[in-house]
């Protein structure tokens, strides 16, 4: 009987182990890549519309995940591209230029901020890529100043949907964006 015990406890033993190994591995395996902005870079072109992003003006967008950086030549084409269902499951963290913090003619990539929790600026006479521009902003005072200045209105990440994007996109170029 006492042997049997032995044998049951040592199988008991091996089998946790054996587990626990396993586990390790699993959570190796599912290492999550760091969720930091990148730099821009004078050479990189959007992954929407293959456009050099460095001959726009304004902010620009980019999505960070498991999946490696897809950057775009503006808000607005990062916010169209991540509203597409196929997108939207993706495990990504989204930035923008903080437009607060730089200059309209060249945003600063040391002030790219969380997409989801900034303030978007719509409906100005403000140029940047094709289709709508929206300024996006960390400060809220900062984002209601230039819609302010510029005629335009303040909306959240959450407030901006593939119809926000079109009616902007047509009522800035006239003709609906790309």
């Amino acid at each position: 009987m006492m042997r049997y015990l032995q044998g049951r406890s040592a199988r008991l033993v091996a089998i946790t182990l054996v587990s626990l190994g396993l586990l390790a591995c699993g959570t190796e395996e599912e290492e999550q890549v760091v969720r930091e902005p990148v730099a821009f870079h004078q050479d990189d072109s959007c992954h929407v519309c293959g456009m050099v992003i460095s001959e726009f003006e304004g902010p620009k967008g980019q999505s960070v995940g498991n999946n490696g950086v897809r950057k775009f030549c503006s808000t607005a084409e990062m916010l169209g591209w991540w509203l597409q269902p196929e997108n939207r499951i993706s495990d990504a963290s989204l930035f923008v230029h903080d437009m607060g913090q730089s200059e309209w003619s060249a945003p600063d990539d040391a002030h790219l901020i969380d997409a989801t929790t900034a303030y978007y600026v719509i409906d100005t006479p403000l140029k940047s890529a094709m289709g709508a521009t929206l300024a996006s902003f960390s400060d809220e005072a900062a984002a209601q100043a230039l819609a302010d200045e510029h005629g335009g209105r303040v909306l959240r990440f959450e407030e901006i949907d593939q119809q926000v994007l079109q009616q902007a996109a047509a009522s800035q170029h006239g003709d609906g964006g790309h």
